[in-house]
C-alpha cells in the first residue's frame, strides 16, 4: 500500500515538472507579468484620514474589480426612501467615475439603521441595478449608521 502512495506522489511531481517543463504553469506568470499594475492595488477614490492618518480609501481598483466604500445620506430629510435613493446616485456617480456601471456590480452591502425600513429601502433599489440584480447582503446596524444616515451601501463591481 505505501508502494503505491509513493510511486502515485512520483508521478505526480513528474508531471508538475514536464507542465513547468513545457510552459503549462507560465502562461500564468506571463499573464501576470504582462499586466503589471493591473495585478496591484490602486487606490482611484478619495483617502478619508483622521488626524493625518489614512483612515480609508473610497474607491480601490485591482484587476478588473472595483471595489466602493460605504456611501451615506448625512442630510435632511430623515427619511428611508429620501436617503436610499441620494446613496444609489452617490454609488452610480462613483462607479462611473471609475469605469463601471451599476450593471457590472456583483456584490451590495446595506446597511439600514433600522431594519422597519428594509421594505421601503426595497422600493427604491428595485431595479437601479438592471435585469440581472449582484448578490447583496442587508443587515440593520446596532446603535445606527455613521454621521446620522438611514442607509449606507458599499459595492464590488467589474471594470470594462
Amino acid at each position: 500500500m505505501e508502494t503505491n502512495t509513493t510511486r502515485r506522489a512520483s508521478f505526480k511531481r513528474i508531471g508538475i515538472g514536464l507542465a513547468a517543463l513545457f510552459g503549462v504553469g507560465s502562461t500564468v506568470s506571463a499573464r501576470a507579468m504582462a499586466n503589471g499594475s493591473k495585478d496591484k492595488k490602486e487606490v482611484v477614490g478619495d483617502v478619508v484620514t483622521d488626524q493625518d492618518v489614512p483612515l480609508f480609501s473610497g474607491a480601490v481598483k485591482h484587476g478588473n474589480t472595483l471595489y466602493v466604500a460605504g456611501k451615506g445620506a448625512h442630510v435632511e430629510p430623515f427619511e428611508i426612501k429620501a436617503h436610499t435613493e441620494i446613496v444609489l446616485n452617490a454609488l452610480e456617480r462613483e462607479l462611473k467615475k471609475h469605469g463601471s456601471s451599476m450593471d457590472k456590480v456583483l456584490k451590495v452591502n446595506v446597511y439600514l439603521a433600522d431594519l422597519n425600513d428594509y421594505h421601503a429601502m426595497n422600493e427604491v433599489y428595485r431595479g437601479r441595478f438592471g435585469k440581472n440584480p449582484p448578490v447583496r447582503t442587508t443587515v440593520a446596524t446596532y446603535g445606527g449608521v455613521p454621521g446620522d444616515s438611514l442607509v449606507e451601501i458599499d459595492c464590488i463591481a467589474a471594470l470594462d
